[in-house]
């Protein structure tokens, strides 16, 4: 049977991924390339919404990748793996950057206020200035397409061996992990692009696939789950009141043991509640699961235009900058995925989706068909 809580939490999450945008665009700890604080409050404290869901969401999507990849693999070989994820990820991260996404690079450069210099340099070094700093949310993909380079090489060592292993995990083991995962944040991690933690989503997503792929395991987690939750809540509080206020994306609190740690748990407890009480499809699932890599790909440059030509300028109320800018988000998200998946070249080019078979590419992280 499909599992569909396994598509779930992807789509929530990516829903969960462009609000946290939203916050991230005028916040008010400081954080560079984005427009700031825009209201006259001495504490924004809406934005601990940044603080509650950072620390977790992307090592879940790298987890929920790790778990897609395993499964995809029982059904199809290690080249069409490459393959798929060749098309679906690196394309779009390359190819796409200089089809589409320049375009987010020039509002991406637009607000971080690029220099005159930049005006009189050759058009086409512009261009290629900007399609580099279109990658925006691309970086995922990026990661999780040299991950599954590393995984097929991975698997033809161990071939299955360790991955039978991981079936006995137990809970003690879960909890345990926590420690090799605070320990893979203090690795890989480039010196200024703060997002590319090659340690941290390495780890997790390899757990993904040789733990919690089997069902056994799943099982595991689902009964624990209202202990991971309870830890992942007094972490989350812990973490919100240690660190507000303070640039939670960089060094030294994205290596903090209360960061990892509280990424660890609360994925575990998504993971376990999802699995025993979100396994299952209906209409509204299936139109999100649909449409949720478009929004991914897309969500970034609504927000991110909004808040170059009405934030910056605070020309309307901030309370309808902040709702016009998460309306744009999706609006315009949702609009060039069905927009873009229908022109044949771009279609390819910017969403990943196979010329000869568009219908099956459904997931996130380019699985065409994810069965348990």
């Amino acid at each position: 049977m499909r599992k569909h809580w396994l598509d779930n939490i992807r789509w929530v999450t990516v829903l969960i991924v462009v609000i946290y945008h939203l916050f991230y665009m005028y916040n008010a700890e400081g954080i560079a390339g984005v427009v700031g604080k825009i209201t006259s409050m001495d504490v924004q404290w809406f934005d601990i919404f940044m603080y509650i869901v950072y620390p977790w969401m992307m090592v879940l999507l790298f987890i929920v990748s790790g778990i897609s990849s395993r499964l995809y693999l029982e059904n199809h070989t290690n080249k069409e793996f490459v393959r798929s994820r060749t098309t679906k990820l690196l394309v779009p991260s390359t190819i796409g950057l200089l089809a589409f996404q320049f375009i987010q690079g020039y509002v991406n450069m637009s607000l971080g206020g690029y220099g005159g210099e930049f005006d009189q340099a050759p058009l086409f070094f512009r261009y290629l200035i900007m399609a580099l700093s279109g990658t925006g949310v691309l970086w995922y993909i990026q990661v999780l397409w040299l991950l599954s380079l590393l995984l097929v090489l991975v698997r033809k060592i161990e071939k299955d061996h360790l991955w039978k292993l991981c079936e006995k995990t137990n809970v003690i083991v879960l909890i345990l992990l926590g420690a090799l995962v605070w320990g893979a944040a203090q690795i890989l991690n480039t010196p200024l692009i703060v997002v590319y933690r090659f340690g941290l989503y390495g780890c997790v997503f390899f757990l993904g696939y040789f733990i919690f792929s089997h069902d056994e395991v799943i099982k595991r987690v689902k009964k624990w789950f209202p202990l991971f939750a309870t830890v992942a809540c007094g972490l989350c509080l812990s973490f919100c009141i240690v660190y507000f206020g303070q640039n939670y994306a960089d060094v030294p609190i994205n290596r903090s043991p209360l960061f990892t740690l509280f990424a660890w748990f609360m994925s575990l407890a998504i993971i376990g509640v999802f699995a025993r009480f979100f396994n299952f499809e209906n209409n509204v699932t299936k139109w999100f699961n649909k449409r949720s890599w478009g929004l991914y790909v897309f969500h970034y440059l609504g927000l991110s235009t909004v808040a170059l030509l009405i934030g910056k300028s605070e020309s309307i109320p901030v309370w309808a900058i902040y709702i016009l800018s998460l309306a744009t988000s999706f609006a315009l998200g949702y609009a060039l995925n069905e927009i873009i998946s229908r022109i044949p070249f771009f279609r390819w080019a910017v969403l990943g989706i196979s010329k000869k078979k568009p219908e099956k590419v459904k997931e996130i992280e380019g699985n065409d068909n994810v069965q348990g």
